[in-house]
């Protein structure tokens, strides 16, 4: 009999190839948890002292299914593509499988049955099968329970932006989600909606939901338009009403927790009001755009007619 370690795949191992190299079956779980191996799920074990995260699950699961691959929340975590309200429930893994896999739901995981997954569809990212960024975004909208969500996936993939302290270039382009939505499936019609709202310019998941709380409101700002500073250097204030000169900043979740990233943004601050586009500037925080809409665009409201 081969010692187990050796038999591991990325520090995994699945029950059934140790039975394959003569392990009897009757015997394994238990000398398995002697030896310190940590049970990831039915079948699939973790060498020990492995952390088992989400990205080890998921592996385990592909290699017991090997047409499962990861979409919707799982794939957008992949990709970086950012979500509304994905705090809380990153460990749940899903999964796309090709018909005639019933869709179900259970165990910390929702698998996706579809008639509708090509080679096209698929990809490979930090060593898990996975949806493309297309296919991603596309799941993500039709499935999406409020405009909001959707804008926020695909302003996110859309876009040239830092996500979990990573700075990733644009994952599609808006012709691909395009293509990607013209199918006739459900969902589909709304969807195409609500992707006419994006915007590649956006900064941050505030930023979108921002954008369009003032288009409900009847207010168009330009969203990241490059300005140039008393100093020289470039500047992108998140929005700007050009003809009145004002500038709007949303502050997102993230903390400025050092001295350095503090002072970078009282620099900031200071720099946009010498663009000679900008007479007056604005700030609101993440939460006031989620949580007080209504304030935050009349306070916009108010400042454009001074």
């Amino acid at each position: 009999m081969y010692e187990l370690a050796i038999l591991a795949r990325g520090g995994v191992l699945l029950t059934v190839w140790a039975v394959a190299a003569g392990w009897p079956p009757g015997r394994l779980a238990g000398r398995l948890r002697r030896d310190g191996w940590q049970r990831i799920c039915r079948g699939a074990w973790a060498v020990p002292g492995k952390e088992v995260d989400w990205r080890v699950r998921a592996a385990a699961l592909q290699l017991l299914r090997p047409d499962w691959v990861c979409s919707h929340g799982t794939a957008a975590r992949l990709h970086r593509i950012e979500r509304l309200g994905a705090t809380g429930r990153t460990d749940r893994l899903e999964f796309t499988a090709p018909a005639p896999t019933r869709s179900t739901a259970g165990g910390g995981m929702r698998v996706h049955g579809t008639a509708f997954l090509t080679a096209e569809d698929r990809s490979t990212r930090r060593g898990l099968r996975t949806t493309t960024p297309a296919r991603t975004v596309g799941d993500l909208i039709r499935a999406a329970d409020s405009r909001e969500e959707a804008v926020v996936v695909a302003d996110s993939a859309l876009a040239r932006r830092a996500v979990e302290g990573v700075r990733r270039e644009a994952l599609v382009r808006y012709e691909e989600l395009a293509a990607e939505l013209a199918a006739p499936r459900r969902g589909a019609t709304r969807a195409r909606s609500w992707l006419r709202l994006a915007e590649p310019a956006s900064g941050s998941p505030a930023e979108t939901v921002a954008r369009l709380r003032m288009g409900d409101a009847g207010l168009f700002p330009e969203s990241q338009p490059t300005l140039r500073t008393a100093a020289g250097p470039p500047l992108r204030p998140d929005f700007l009403f050009r003809a009145e000169g004002l500038a709007v900043e949303v502050e997102g979740y993230a903390f400025h927790g050092t001295r350095r990233a503090h002072e970078r943004d009282v620099a900031r601050f200071n720099a946009l009001q010498s663009c000679p586009e900008i007479r007056r500037v604005l700030r609101f925080t993440a939460a006031e755009v989620f949580r007080h809409p209504d304030r935050m665009t009349a306070t916009i409201r108010a400042a454009l007619t001074l």
